[in-house]
């Protein structure tokens, strides 16, 4: 493993050379105002990919401000009262927070007060991997033996995991998101120990807080063996309890890797808690998941399509119409989950591909067609171009004009004269 980001292509970015530059200005030689922390230093660890860029300093938000806007650059009081200013280079944002310790916490929330202390900075944190800093050279700061827990792939708690969590209740769910996704092995006993019996603290987080875990917890490469770990300390109940069908979610992950897919935390949520289309938009509601999602989900219900692994192509656009395309991507997905027989991944890919590259067509007629044809306005005009409309689909989408007005006319006549 890197012992060194020197390296590393952000480090070495002029965008990022600009930020720490215009932090450095009026340092004392040797003076290290500002270190990069957090996950960009964890994942460039790990060789993995990373959202954003965070800096810690010792320069207070006032000053990091004056030290940006007098090189130039944007400062944006993102979070003014935690101590975060978000520099933006060229777009580029930058998130730069000075060191904190906490006053004060009730488990949701904290009150911090700045310092200009390393490690009273890294003491505050959650996990010992979180508390890896690295100079602007890339020189990595390890104050808190991460780096070692890091490389054995262990989730450990800053010294007492009960003050930490006491410190905020989140933690628990982020104590088993990070070890799905970056754990090896069974989780840390004292850890464990500590979540499990703080589980009934979970009740005053705010369902965004939980959502936002479980959807990362979901998306990593193969979160069963922690969810069956938060199942055995009861902590999954507490916050998904309609949580039952780990063996889908389990063939599900393992497709994902195996066709090199990209993680979908929502298709996840759905394999993992199928269920009556009622209880589904309860548990969307209590997540706070958003319209979108919600509907999704629902989508995931109904058995008026059945759907295998050796559809037609014909079959396949009428269930593309039918039930819009990412549904039936979502429905093929499952069942290939659920498909016994590995040999049919090869059709099931197809299907899948077959699903994504469908075009919805455009129905050739409108109300006003119908009523040009001797329909009256009224509701009789949607009943015959409903009817129209399924003889359409079932003629996979004929084009034939001359087809499609004989059709109506047949209807029209059937319904009106």
């Amino acid at each position: 493993m890197k012992t060194s980001l020197a390296q590393e292509p952000w480090v070495r970015a002029p965008d990022t050379l600009a930020i720490m530059e215009a932090l450095r200005a009026g340092a004392r030689e040797g003076e290290v105002v500002a270190r990069f922390v957090g996950g960009c230093v964890r994942n460039s660890l790990f060789e993995l990919p990373f959202d954003e860029i965070d800096i810690a300093t010792v320069l207070t938000p006032e000053e990091v401000t004056e030290r940006l806007q007098a090189a130039g650059l944007k400062a944006v009081p993102t979070g003014i009262d935690h101590g975060t200013i978000t520099g933006i280079v060229r777009h580029e944002p930058f998130e730069i927070t000075t060191l904190r310790r906490d006053i004060s916490t009730d488990g949701r929330r904290a009150t911090v007060a700045f310092t200009d202390d390393w490690a009273e900075d890294a003491a505050r944190r959650d996990f010992t991997m979180n508390a890896l800093y690295a100079d602007p050279d890339g020189t990595l700061q390890d104050p808190l033996g991460g780096l070692e827990d890091l490389k054995a792939r262990r989730v450990r708690f800053i010294g007492d995991a009960h003050a930490r969590i006491a410190e905020d209740y989140l933690r628990v769910l982020r104590f088993f998101r990070f070890h799905a996704l970056y754990g090896r092995g069974e989780l840390d006993p004292a850890g464990l120990q500590a979540c499990a019996e703080a589980k009934d603290n979970l009740k005053a987080l705010s369902a965004e807080r939980v959502q936002g875990e479980l959807f990362k917890l979901l998306g990593a490469a193969d979160p069963l063996p922690t969810l069956r770990a938060m199942t055995a300390t009861h902590i999954l109940q507490e916050v998904l309890p309609e949580a039952q069908h780990f063996e889908s979610l389990d063939r599900l992950a393992a497709i994902d890797r195996m066709t090199f897919f990209e993680a979908d935390p929502v298709l996840r949520l759905g394999a993992l808690v199928q269920g009556a289309a009622a209880d589904m938009a309860l548990m969307a509601d209590r997540l706070r998941l958003s319209n979108a999602q919600k509907a999704r989900l629902l989508s995931l219900v109904g058995d008026e399509f059945k759907i295998v692994s050796y559809l037609s192509i014909r079959e396949v656009r009428r269930a593309a119409y039918r039930l819009g395309k990412q549904a039936l991507m979502d429905r093929i997905m499952l069942h290939w989950a659920a498909d016994p027989k590995a040999s049919n991944g090869v059709q099931w890919r197809a299907l899948l591909a077959m699903a994504e590259s469908w075009q919805r067509p455009q129905m050739p007629l409108s109300g006003a067609d119908v009523m040009k044809a001797g329909v009256p306005k009224g509701p009789l005009v949607g009943e015959v171009l409903a009817e129209v409309e399924d003889w359409w689909v079932e003629a996979d989408f004929i084009e034939d004009e001359f087809s499609i007005a004989e059709r109506l006319k047949a209807v029209v006549q059937a319904k009106v004269f």
